[in-house]
């Protein structure tokens, strides 16, 4: 059995085999069996497993996964924030509106009375002048 390692250039990977040598007697000549083993690490040159055999065992959460959480959290933990501060002030402006509202209709209710007295005023005045002359 023997290791064999084959550039491919399409994908620009190196790949691993295991290679078992026989003879065919058939054909009279010598052929091979080969399993991919893995794919070669450019930076490391360091054997990495693939397909079936070679899959990697599922292992506890690394450390990396873990900041993956820890960020995660700290992303929810901020968007609950937020969304808490959004209903604040939505009640707040829920209660602003309805103040001003308040505040519009009392306006317009002075307005009415202002009219009124506008025209209680012209009608005295009008008295007053008719009587003057």
């Amino acid at each position: 059995m023997a290791l064999i390692k084959q550039y491919h250039k399409d994908t620009n990977t190196t790949y691993v085999y295991e290679s078992e040598s026989y003879w065919d007697p058939e054909k009279k000549q010598s052929r091979s069996h080969r399993k991919v083993i893995g794919k070669i690490d450019p930076i490391t040159g360091e054997t990495i497993p693939t397909g079936k055999r070679g899959r990697k065992k599922k292992e506890s959460p690394s450390p990396v996964s873990q900041n993956a959480d820890a960020g995660y959290k700290e992303l929810s933990a901020l968007y609950e924030k937020a969304s808490l501060e959004i209903a604040q002030k939505n009640r707040q402006l829920s209660s602003q509106r309805a103040e001003i509202d308040a505040l519009k209709n009392e306006l317009s209710a002075l307005k009415a009375r202002n009219r009124l007295l506008e025209a209680v005023v012209r009608k005295i005045s009008a008295v007053i002048k008719g009587l003057s002359e």
